[in-house]
């Protein structure tokens, strides 16, 4: 069996990139976030900032392989971005896994490539084309049409830029869990906060449903039976309540609800929660958030 690897991020602006950008060297960094934010809209309209503006605070994952399937959160809530980043592509040349995503290939992988970029971090086989290794040749992390990364998100719309809809829909549809713990939107404010743990408890959450959304769409392209199916939620079932952690077995437990039950509860509320990814291509990025 291929490894799977299920990628979620959490990120804030980067203060360090605005102060320089803008001159903020007074400013603390709650003052400078709020500034890039307020300049971006300024200039653009968006309020929602380019990849490049953006640094890590959280790295989610789900690893499905021959060993079984496990929630993972990159380093402990002290570890410095530059540990979270380089871990990731450790972890990425050590499984060489296929990689899923929601909005990965517009937010998630770029804010990644652009940390690793900052902090000096060789990511060779996330770069492969098939130029040292032929297997990379035509199944590669950065074609959009190769299966080594699917970015959920892109591939069920069809691969064109209209009607994307975000991961809280995509889990309403299939009475997934959904977001519980709290919002894109919330992040900067929980990390200013000092609440990281909370933030990475959200990241998970977020992997979680992106993963139960990826089962979904191999059983759509034929790649699971209806009994593989069931398997595999029975196996992350089992993972979850393995796992001691509190907001973990809470998502087990939803999962083992009436499947009308969980979409009642998933879809109530937070139609307007979210940007219509729809209002191109700037929602697209919220959706990562």
């Amino acid at each position: 069996m291929n490894a799977t690897l299920v990628l979620d991020i959490e990120t804030v602006p980067d203060a360090e990139m605005g102060r320089a950008l803008y001159g903020l060297e007074g400013l603390d960094e709650g003052e400078v976030m709020r500034a890039m934010l307020h300049h971006y809209q300024q200039r653009t309209g968006a309020d929602f900032l380019p990849p490049i503006q953006h640094r890590v605070v959280a790295v989610a994952a789900v690893l499905r392989n021959e060993e079984g399937v496990r929630p993972l959160l990159v380093g402990d809530e002290n570890a410095p971005e530059s540990e979270l980043i380089t871990r990731f592509f450790h972890g990425l040349r050590h499984y060489v896994p296929d990689l899923v995503s929601w909005n990965g290939a517009a937010f998630d992988l770029p804010v990644l490539n652009f940390r690793a970029l900052r902090y000096e971090v060789q990511a060779s086989v996330y770069w492969e084309t098939g130029v040292k290794d032929r297997a990379f040749r035509f199944n590669n992390y950065l074609s959009r049409f190769h299966w080594r990364h699917t970015d959920l998100m892109d591939a069920l719309s069809g691969f064109q830029g209209r009607g994307r809809p975000s991961l809280r829909e995509a889990s309403a549809l299939l009475g997934l869990p959904g977001k519980n713990l709290m919002e894109g939107s919330s992040v900067m404010e929980a990390y200013l906060d000092g609440r990281i743990g909370d933030i990475r408890r959200y990241c998970l959450e977020d992997a979680l449903n992106t993963y139960l959304v990826f089962l979904h769409f191999q059983f759509l392209r034929g790649n699971l039976t209806q009994d593989n199916l069931d398997e595999e939620y029975g196996l992350l079932i089992d993972a979850l309540k393995a796992s001691g952690e509190g907001h973990l077995k809470e998502f087990a437990t939803k999962l083992e609800e009436d499947p009308e039950e969980r979409q009642a509860e998933s879809s109530g509320g937070g139609a307007d929660e979210e940007a219509s990814a729809e209002e191109e291509p700037q929602a697209q990025e919220e959706q990562a958030a």
